[in-house]
Parts: structure tokens; sequence; C-alpha cells
């Protein structure tokens, strides 16, 4: 994910939201990645995404932003076969750990795109179409110098909240505690957006526990759940 250029020029460089991270491939990710990649990982193309031709079928839109090893996309998308979901994912062993969950679970409506996020949203999501936008556990970048570089930023929660139908909602989660504070007062600036609860919402059911999570809970760190709907 990154910010666009300030001055609107091509030859500025955008702030990146992520680092590409050397990462070490698996056998069964690369075997997944060669036959599973062609059928399920989408090009990046610069105009909107015809969802019902990839489905097959009209059915709720989900986009999930980063989803890491794939684990809880892949749970979620078990748990809602009515339901189809884009992942947006930047690293490579991520994408070949979830085809390899998709291979063996056998899940028909999910889909990855292996590019930046905002890029995604810009080109290939139309507006009022997603019934749903997650980001669980981004990169808190906890130094106060690369907090520019966090991804809930105005900007992008503004374009987040286009991309959705009315009744819509967007789902970040976090177990950095500052970062929280942040996504809390960015959503709620959000002219689209309405909170749901009263501040942090509770862990809805169909969000699993992840392993990051797990790691913050064992590190004492709180999770808080922020669930934004656009008003009908």
């Amino acid at each position: 994910m990154h910010d666009a250029p300030a001055d609107g020029s091509p030859h500025h460089r955008p702030v990146r939201s992520y680092v590409l991270r050397a990462g070490r491939m698996g056998s069964g990710q690369e075997r997944a990645l060669a036959e599973l990649g062609p059928r399920f990982v989408l090009p990046f193309e610069p105009r909107p995404l015809d969802f019902a031709a990839v489905f097959g079928r009209s059915a709720p839109r989900v986009l999930e932003i980063g989803f890491g090893m794939g684990g809880a996309t892949a749970a979620i998308a078990a748990a809602q076969p009515g339901v189809d979901f884009l992942g947006v994912e930047v690293h490579e062993p991520g994408v070949g750990a979830l085809l390899k969950r998709i291979g063996e679970m056998g899940l028909a409506n999910l889909r990855i795109v292996r590019h930046d996020a905002v890029e995604v949203l810009q080109q290939m999501i139309a507006p009022d179409s997603l019934a749903a936008v997650h980001v669980f556990f981004p990169d808190p970048w906890p130094k106060k110098r690369h907090h520019k570089r966090r991804l809930i930023q105005p900007p992008l929660v503004a374009l987040i909240a286009s991309r959705l139908v009315p009744g819509g909602v967007l789902h970040c989660a976090t177990d950095w505690e500052p970062y929280a504070e942040q996504m809390l007062q960015v959503l709620s600036q959000e002219p689209l957006l309405r909170n749901t609860a009263a501040g942090y919402a509770p862990r809805p059911d169909y969000r699993p526990l992840t392993k990051f999570e797990a790691r913050g809970l064992r590190l004492g760190h709180g999770v808080r759940d922020l669930v934004f709907t656009r008003p009908s």
C-alpha cells in the first residue's frame, strides 16, 4: 500500500506502507504457486474487475488487504461459501501459502491479486461494489518517524468507504494500542462511515483467532476490533 504522490507527478517516488521482505518459499508453496496460481491469482489490470465473470455467479464481495500467510482468510472463506473473497497481498510466500490452503480446502470462492492494494482499490474495484473490506493486523510501524507509512490513513479510508455498498462494513483489527487509537480517530472522522460500537467492537464470530492475536495476547497486548459501516 502506498501514499499517492503529493504533487501528482509520475516522477515523484511514492512512500510505501509495506516493505518487501525476503521470505523463504517452501516446496508446497512453490508447487501451489505453479499449479494453482494461473487459476486463482488474478493479474492486476487498470480496469474494474468483473466479479461475476471471475466467480461465475453474483454474490456479496469481500476484499481483504494484506492477508499475511492466509490462515484467517481461508477459514473465513470456508465458513462463508455464499460470499466471494478477494485477497490482496504483495508477499510471495503468503500468496503461495494461501494457494496451498485453497487447494487443500477446495475453496472456490477465493481469488488473489498480488499487487499494491491502493492501486487495486482505485482501478480494479468499482464504487459501491463491496460488501466488506477486512484489514487485519497491518504493520503498526511503531516508530514515530514511520507513522506516515501506516496503512489506515484518511485518504485510504475515504477510498475504501467509496467502494463499499450502502450497509457495507470496514473491519480492522490490531494488537498495537497506539495504532488502534489512530485507527479509531481516522475511521470516526470519515463522513461516509459510522461506528457500530461505542469505541472498539467485540471480535465478530467470523474472524478467527489469528497467530498475531495469540501472540499479542501472550505479550499482554489487547487486541482491538474496529467495525464501521457505510449507512444505507
